[in-house]
């Protein structure tokens, strides 16, 4: 027609480009609004541990008799111990130690997990039998009588080889992560099971890709999601573990103030010194509950046949 223009490619109707995986699932994190502001608080929790003794001068193992259970107050935000050590430096400095033992565990359980469940899951025969069944052994087995049993098989040696503070933090996560890798592994094979039978991987494997390829560029990267969320899970049952390790008095000495060491050295001062057991236990239920409410966050947001 005389006159007229012909429509660009750039024309207003056409259609925004579609958001990229990564994006939609934050999109859909964010709209799970306990899960959010987990992940805020856990952040704010983090920061404090990682920064706060940097600001926050007062030496862990700085001894005031004149304050002894002293509650709190401005010179000491969360009180004294028995001893008149200031409890809020030694928070600091323990949650440290508690996230990084929980964060430890859990990469060391999410690492044997995969590992296993990949090579159980893209097997057939005797491999996948025999793996399954050494998972099954380790789930059957009383966890809390093992965990003391190698502490106090092994807590001396490794004290000996690589010094107080290295070696028990070595047992102890070693111990706890090795007996979390087995829902982990289950969790891994099942997804391998269901992967390994769709239409892309049997493209990939029409084309001659090895059967690594087919694991570590088509299975794997699919199945990332369900371990997401479970290592979430693993971080605060690690936690969990080495709190009630220091409080049954096997995990760290008493000069190592964890938070679960320090709520075991505050049991017997309830009565008249309530704050000594109040913040570290305070501390591990925020940081076990925000823990809990990222990775139900991260489930919706990671399934895509949920909608929010």
């Amino acid at each position: 027609m005389a006159g007229s223009t012909p429509a660009s490619a750039t024309a207003e109707g056409r259609a925004p480009a579609p958001d990229s995986p990564w994006r939609e699932a934050w999109r859909r994190f964010r709209r799970h609004r306990l899960a959010y502001w987990s992940l805020w608080l856990l952040g704010l929790l983090v920061l404090a541990v990682l920064v706060g003794p940097l600001f926050y001068t007062v030496g862990i193992a700085d001894i005031d008799f004149k304050a002894r259970l002293a509650p709190p107050s401005a010179s000491h935000p969360m009180g004294t111990d028995d001893l008149g050590r200031d409890l809020l430096a030694r928070m600091l400095y323990g949650g440290r130690i508690s996230l990084a033992v929980g964060l430890s565990a859990m990469l060391m359980a999410i690492t044997v997990g995969v590992l296993i469940g990949a090579i159980a899951g893209i097997s057939r025969g005797w491999v996948d039998t025999a793996l399954m069944w050494v998972t099954d052994l380790f789930l059957s087995l009383p966890q809390l009588p093992l965990l003391l049993l190698l502490i106090f098989l092994f807590r001396e040696s490794l004290k000996a080889m690589f010094g107080l503070e290295v070696g028990i933090f070595i047992l102890i996560v070693a111990v706890i992560g090795g007996f979390r890798w087995m829902p982990v592994a289950r969790l891994v094979r099942a997804q391998f099971f269901s992967l390994r039978e769709k239409e892309f991987v049997e493209a990939a494997r029409a084309l001659g890709a090895s059967v690594p390829r087919q694991v570590v560029r088509h299975i794997l990267p699919n199945s990332l999601g369900p371990v997401i969320v479970a290592a979430t899970i693993d971080v605060a049952a690690a936690i969990i573990a080495e709190s009630t390790l220091s409080f049954l008095g096997l995990g760290f000495p008493p000069d190592i103030p964890t938070w679960g060491r320090i709520l075991y050295d505050g049991r017997d001062y309830m009565d008249i010194a309530m704050h000594w057991a109040l913040f570290p236990g305070l501390a591990i239920f925020l940081t076990v509950l925000t823990i809990n409410f990222i990775g139900d966050g991260l489930r919706d947001a990671l399934d895509p046949r949920r909608v929010l």
